[in-house]
């Protein structure tokens, strides 16, 4: 019988040749030279972006968003070319159905809720996805199948739909087919179906990300611009009555002022405002309760929040008037390069405090000015 080394030395407190080889357990690390954790990121008010697991202000935003054109404020020539298409399908009532849609541009300009007004006015189901939820082509096969005839197909973020889900999208787009394959191997047969006939309204912020082919594929392309401080005032005087709020028309100029052009911040800032004025008045905006609210939240008056300047700020401390890279002004800022060029860039560039050269990004005289004056007012 043969006998293991280990079996003879057990018991006998002596360390076997295995235990001597076998490598020691590593010691436990101190617990001082545990890295802490990151803090977690500030809340911008002014962020065009919809939290995704803040669900009350999903909600609040859904119930302030209007259902028809005529409530709908601003974007003229878009809601005209919109109701001349929607009319003109109205009118034939053979069947036919809309276009389908594609509407670009910044975050927060009312792209989802020109969709739901399209499905309100066509008198149409609205169905609701995003490009990064279809993971795979039998996704989006299911969401397809399940459409009704008229239906109204509304994908947000459309840019990140992957290559093998735009592929299926093609077929089922331009000729109401889908195109699916059944079994495996020598086996497998390409199986044809029959859609109904629907209308895709894709949202994307990034249109130059969208594929030629699935581009080429919109009859209506539309890219949502920037608000005027009217039209801005409008949607803040519409969404203090919908929270049943008052509020005077100097603190409405004023917050339009703060807003970026940019109704969702419009909402977000009057919301907050409404906060400050029930806890610190009888719940009336006036001007200077929207004062001490906006000086609270630390927005200047060109709507800058703390992050901007703070980028700014580091691009003038680090590198002066010199162009910057945007992959350093990440690396500065600890944000991703992409929202920087999505987020911060397009309103900066807009109010000429940054320009954008082939050598990068550089602060202009303007901007300088605005954070001196800034620093003397929030001193």
């Amino acid at each position: 019988m043969e006998v293991n080394s280990d079996d003879l030395n057990a018991g006998t407190g002596t360390k076997t040749v295995a235990d001597q080889l076998r490598s020691p357990k590593p010691p436990k690390p101190s617990k001082l030279l545990k890295s802490p954790k990151p803090p977690k990121p500030k809340e911008r008010v002014i962020d065009a972006k919809v939290s995704e697991n803040d669900l009350a202000e999903q909600a609040e935003e859904v119930s302030l968003r209007p259902l028809s054109f005529a409530d709908y404020i601003g974007q003229e020539r878009l809601k005209n070319n919109l109701k001349l298409a929607i009319d003109a399908v109205k009118k034939r009532d053979d069947g036919t159905t809309l276009d389908h849609v594609l509407l670009y541009g910044p975050p927060g300009l009312g792209k989802t809720t020109m969709a739901n007004i399209i499905a309100h006015e066509l008198g149409a189901n609205l169905r609701v996805t995003s490009g990064p939820a279809i993971e795979r082509a039998g996704d989006l096969a299911s969401i397809l199948t399940n459409l009704q005839n008229g239906d109204v197909l509304f994908i947000d973020e459309i840019h990140r739909l992957r290559r093998a889900v735009e592929e299926v999208l093609y077929s089922a787009m331009e000729d109401y087919k889908l195109d699916i394959v059944i079994g495996k191997g020598p086996a497998a047969r390409s199986v044809r179906l029959d859609l109904p006939q629907f209308t895709v309204v894709g949202a994307t912020t990034r249109t130059g990300s969208l594929a030629g082919p699935l581009r080429d594929r919109f009859g209506l392309i539309h890219r949502l611009e920037y608000y005027r401080i009217p039209e801005i005032e409008k949607i803040i005087s519409r969404t203090a009555r919908l929270l049943g709020t008052e509020i005077a028309p100097e603190a409405t100029q004023l917050l339009a002022t703060r807003s970026r052009l940019t109704p969702r911040i419009a909402n977000r800032l009057t919301k907050r405002v409404r906060d400050y004025a029930e806890v610190h008045g009888n719940g009336f905006i006036d001007t200077d309760l929207a004062e001490g609210a906006l000086r609270l939240m630390e927005i200047d008056e060109l709507g800058l929040d703390p992050a901007d300047r703070n980028m700014l700020e580091l691009i003038l401390e680090n590198y002066g008037e010199r162009p910057v890279g945007l992959t350093t002004i990440a690396a500065l800022t600890g944000d991703e390069a992409a929202t920087i060029e999505d987020y911060y860039e397009p309103y900066m560039l807009q109010l000429g405090l940054i320009e954008r050269t082939p050598r990068g990004r550089s602060v202009t005289k303007k901007a300088q000015d605005h954070l001196a004056k800034v620093r003397r007012d929030f001193a």
